[in-house]
């Protein structure tokens, strides 16, 4: 038996990339890419192995020699250009089982992106209570993993800090606040990387708003477990979050509705207003737009504003 489980391992290879690229070949005769149908490969490339291999050969196959095969008939930079539009048009589901196929990946760039599509599943709200808790740890598997494989990378910090900041929710206050001196850590180191990325310079700016708006009852507990608990300002925030602005205009709608939200917490009601009617008016693509026009259209409603 382990005789035959040594031959099955010393075919495979060869049997797998010849799989592999005869499906390929099927794409290319169709007039497409190779991985023009890749939002399926996951599932098509398990069936072309049961397919050539039998499913129990497949499954003693480990699957770390899986992913560097697919890594070696797809290159990275093709998987990722994939999994980037995928992102770019919101197919979540789609996006993650093209990943997932490489989770023994040792390629950061693929790590972090699986990070974030595990992390995004775990947000719909068609996913379960139950799975949204093992995406969420999942999500943070991967991105301290990208993080190891490239520390030099700006979104493996931030997809980190992220995905420590999620986890938070399931560990209660204390690990909750030790985390954030450790979020804060990842996203200035993620901003300092790459001074023009909006999205980690927003995330900073929420940093700030959340410790600046932070009850007194919160700062008396977080005072009890830390000498020097986390704490910023309302000017901080607002530093960011027009840097984040300055960087990529119009870029993000839940930036525009904290400027106005920091605007109002500052008592500057005209640049309140101005931001919170840019927010209210900015195209909804996502739930997130939906929600941030609503709650935009309400904050000016208790403003008088119409």
């Amino acid at each position: 038996m382990a005789g035959g489980r040594r031959a099955v391992l010393c075919w495979w290879p060869r049997l797998l990339l010849e799989a592999v690229s005869c499906w390929g070949c099927r794409s290319r005769a169709r007039g497409q890419a190779v991985l023009d149908g890749s939002i399926h490969l996951g599932r098509g490339f398990t069936l072309t192995l049961v397919t050539f291999l039998g499913y129990g050969a497949y499954r003693n196959i480990p699957k770390c020699l899986v992913v560097r095969a697919i890594e070696k008939v797809f290159p990275v930079e093709d998987i990722i250009e994939q999994a980037d539009y995928l992102y770019g048009t919101g197919e979540v589901e789609k996006l993650y089982q093209l990943l997932i196929e490489c989770n023994s990946s040792e390629n950061g760039e693929i790590l972090w992106r699986l990070a974030r599509a595990s992390r995004d599943l775990a947000q719909l709200k068609t996913t379960s209570t139950e799975n949204k808790k093992k995406l969420t740890y999942e999500a943070l598997t991967y991105a301290k993993k990208a993080l190891e494989k490239n520390e030099s990378s700006f979104a493996a910090h931030k997809w980190y800090a992220i995905c420590i900041s999620d986890v938070g929710d399931y560990e209660g206050i204390k690990a909750k606040i030790a985390n954030s001196y450790v979020i804060k850590e990842h996203f200035q180191k993620a901003i300092e990387i790459n001074p023009t990325d909006a999205t980690s310079i927003h995330l900073m700016g929420l940093w700030c708003y959340t410790f600046a708006e932070l009850p007194w009852v919160q700062k008396k507990i977080a005072a009890m477990f830390f000498s020097i608990p986390p704490s910023s300002t309302f000017d901080e925030a607002l530093q960011y979050f027009t840097e984040a602005e300055k960087a990529d205009p119009n870029f993000y709608s839940k930036n525009l509705l904290m400027l106005g939200k920091t605007f109002m917490k500052l008592q500057n009601v005209k640049n309140a207003i101005l931001w919170l009617n840019k927010a209210k008016n900015y195209p909804t693509r996502t739930e997130e737009d939906v929600q941030v026009q609503k709650e935009a259209a309400e904050l000016l409603k208790s403003m008088g504003v119409k």
